[in-house]
């Protein structure tokens, strides 16, 4: 089992939050904006990253032939006067087609009451009805933007709940951050002990560790 997939079953079994993920990351890794559509999902998995970008969604339906099972599909959009980028058909055919472990969209998304009826694991900025045209565009993205969206996203993990999406980049996926993980949970049990049993006041627990005390 290689790191990647190894942080993954971590995450998956002990079910690590996105706020303790975050933690480990120092406070970092959070997809701003970024909110559950529907309550009570967990997923983590290995990021695919797709664009659209013009008011077009066409680029994008060609990105999407290439996800694999268990991705998690991150899709940014770009200078779409806040359009909708897609909803229930393209969600469909990634969550039961594909088998995409979840849909993140930085942008927006149309449908929703059919996406809530279906209770897919879908997370995004905000809501449309008006939605990108399905055109073939003379000019193309920025090369650069690409290049340096790949660079970021290409192999990193992502863990979704209710709170959010962080992202875990491939430059954490080594045997230091799976420790990390690793204390993070302990550390967690130690404080709720504290506070339940020893009754002690989160400032004693938290701030002043008296738990360490001897």
């Amino acid at each position: 089992m290689d790191i990647q997939q190894k942080l993954i079953e971590y995450i998956k079994k002990n079910r690590v939050s996105s706020t303790e993920v975050a933690d480990c990351l120092g406070k970092r890794g959070a997809i701003p904006n970024i909110k559950a559509l529907n309550r009570g999902h967990f997923e983590v998995g290995n990021v695919f990253w797709a664009y659209a970008y013009g008011g077009s969604n066409w680029d994008l339906h060609e990105q999407l032939q290439h996800v694999k099972e268990n991705d998690i599909v991150l899709v940014e959009v770009f200078d779409s006067d806040n359009k909708a980028v897609f909803g229930d058909l393209v969600s469909k055919y990634l969550i039961l087609y594909r088998q995409v472990s979840a849909i993140v969209v930085v942008g927006n998304l149309r449908d929703v009451p059919r996406l809530m009826k279906e209770n897919w694991p879908i997370w995004c900025e905000g809501f449309n009805p008006i939605g990108c045209e399905n055109v073939q565009l003379e000019s193309k993205l920025d090369e650069k933007i690409i290049i340096e969206r790949r660079n970021q996203y290409d192999g990193a993990i992502a863990v979704c709940d209710d709170t959010g999406v962080v992202l875990i980049p491939q430059s954490f996926h080594n045997e230091e951050f799976y420790r990390r993980l690793e204390f993070i949970e302990s550390q967690e049990d130690i404080w709720y002990e504290c506070i339940d049993r020893k009754k002690m006041t989160t400032f004693e627990a938290v701030c002043l560790k008296k738990y360490e005390q001897k």
